[in-house]
């Protein structure tokens, strides 16, 4: 598993929404399942979350047993999940209507909005980040978990390119199979959307040549500490642009996809295609997606892509997590 679940020290500046929630589970438990069953991989993920000491037997030609303790559980993924969180309440898994989704969100909206999530997480992690970096200024004052000046602005570089990709990825889409949707039944509706992905995307470009600018420079330079503070400046403008696109996309124009009545075979249909089109998110930026949820959210998103997706490729994208 990537760096979203391991308990490791971190700087302030990376640590996941639950890494503050500690468990001391210490009873026994034992999952018994294919090795490559989707559903097998979905049930490791989520017992992650709960830092316990998992025993995994792989079995095949049975159904998936979690044993804990003296009880055993079979059965669905909610009825698991439930089982989990009735012996580890902390963290949840589970989905509560007051969270913002219900049985009746339909689902391309939950993906949406859970990625908006993701994406908002991690732009104020490097906003703290970046704010961390002007701060110190590339004194010799540095984070030991984080190396040199310079080995901590390619750490930061790594990070922002591959949230960028997420973002980029993101809104292409909405612009190819969301939108399209909604421009059906209203035509113009989306304008003002695309036209603010156009504007955001040379201020996120913008940001990734400040970073190529101040990795180059001496860090005990006066342009150092300049291009630094300016990079903090650039990066609170993107967060706050993005959240108030988000804000203004769920308020306004994603909830009329209720109104555009798509069938359950449809929903599917159009799930799946903006799935195929995050194929690189999800191929090797998976972690980095799941890690600005919190656990029920991402078990959330698991359960999206199961639905929709065929028991080969949803197991081998879940393995991935998993390894």
């Amino acid at each position: 598993m990537g760096n979203c679940l391991k308990q490791s020290k971190k700087s302030t500046a990376e640590i996941a929404p639950y890494d503050f929630i500690k468990s001391t589970a210490a009873t026994a438990v034992k999952l018994y399942g294919s090795p490559t069953s989707a559903f097998t991989s979905y049930i490791r993920f989520a017992l992650l979350y709960k830092t316990l000491s998992l025993d995994f037997i792989p079995t095949s030609g049975m159904p998936l047993i979690l044993q804990i303790g003296a009880d055993y559980i079979s059965g669905t993924r909610d009825t698991v999940l439930q089982f989990i969180d009735a012996q580890f309440p902390q963290p949840p898994l589970l989905m509560k209507e007051c969270d913002g989704f219900g049985k009746t969100t339909l689902l391309i909206l939950a993906a949406v909005v859970l990625q908006h999530r993701s994406v908002i997480w991690h732009l104020e992690r490097m906003v703290r980040w970046g704010e961390d970096l002007a701060a110190r200024g590339g004194r010799k004052n540095v984070d030991p978990a984080m190396g040199t000046p310079r080995m901590e602005i390619r750490k930061f570089s790594k990070s922002y390119s591959q949230l960028l990709e997420f973002m980029v990825e993101h809104a292409q889409m909405e612009e190819r199979v969301v939108f399209p949707i909604l421009e059906m039944a209203d035509r113009g509706l989306c304008k003002a959307a695309n036209e603010e992905h156009a504007r955001a995307l040379p201020i996120m470009n913008g940001i990734k040549e400040d970073i190529k600018t101040i990795g180059v420079l001496d860090t005990g330079s006066p342009d150092y500490q300049d291009a630094l503070c300016n990079l903090s400046t650039r990066l609170k403008s993107l967060l706050e642009h993005s959240k108030k696109h988000f804000e203004e996309e769920e308020r306004v124009i994603l909830p009329l996809m209720e109104a555009v009545e798509l069938s359950k075979e449809q929903q599917m249909r159009t799930l799946e295609q903006c799935f195929d089109l995050m194929q690189g998110t999800h191929s090797h930026l998976f972690n980095f997606l799941l890690e600005g949820l919190l656990p029920w959210e991402a078990m959330h998103y698991l359960d999206l892509i199961i639905s929709c997706k065929d028991e080969e490729r949803a197991a081998s994208m879940l393995q991935r997590i998993i390894e």
